[in-house]
């Protein structure tokens, strides 16, 4: 049966690739942004690439009460304020935080974990009826964009929840050729999470696309 996924902060690069190889694997997409305006123009990116998708648009909030899956995908340094502002929204859905805050210095992008430790911790501090599962981390957001192109890499999967992690898996493997791993506990999100730096100051240096393959698994 399809799911019902929600992007909130879904008009950025990782939101608008992740929601066209999920419209393409069959699911409802909703792209969420505090705007209608920003939220109809990811949908119309949407609708080009995949043309036969369900898909809709609208805030954040609206996004979160109709979705089986909540997918973060904001900024780094608004990850706080916008799960404070939407956490009654939320209530128990299984939340899937793909953010990893950083920021970006002469040496390039560092890691900038908030307190909790995590942005997935974080997450699940703020929405604590929440299943919060942390996972998407390592494909590029250009790659997933290109939904007619195979994408390959492995997506790390860190949760308490263990029912929630098993959805969540099942989803990441609904793209073609990617493979989920089960990565442990909710905190080991601050080692996934961190590797997102280091994969960008990667792709820089070699001007590539760079993902994540665990061997011998």
């Amino acid at each position: 049966m399809p799911a019902k996924i929600a992007f909130i902060g879904g008009t950025g690069p990782e939101g608008l690739g992740l929601a066209m190889r999920f419209l393409k694997s069959g699911n409802a997409v909703f792209i969420g942004s505090r705007t209608e305006e920003r939220a109809a123009e990811a949908v119309a990116k949407c609708q080009e690439v995949v043309p036969e998708g369900e898909i809709y648009g609208g805030f954040n909030h609206e996004g979160c009460e109709k979705a089986d899956f909540i997918f973060i995908t904001v900024p780094g340094d608004g990850h706080h304020d916008v799960l404070t502002n939407l956490a009654e929204y939320i209530t128990d859905k299984i939340v899937v935080d793909c953010v990893a805050p950083m920021v970006f210095d002469k040496d390039g992008p560092r890691p900038t974990p908030p307190a909790a430790g995590s942005a997935a911790e974080e997450a699940q501090q703020i929405l604590n009826a929440a299943a919060v599962v942390s996972a998407f981390h390592h494909l590029d957001a250009k790659s997933l964009q290109a939904v007619a192109t195979p994408l390959q890499g492995d997506v790390l999967v860190c949760s308490d929840h263990k029912p929630a992690k098993k959805k969540v898996m099942d989803l990441v493997e609904e793209i073609e050729y990617v493979r989920a791993l089960d990565a442990g506990p909710l905190l080991n999100s601050r080692i996934t999470e961190a590797i997102t730096a280091l994969l960008i100051g990667i792709n820089k240096n070699y001007k590539a696309h760079s993902g994540v393959r665990i061997t011998g698994v």
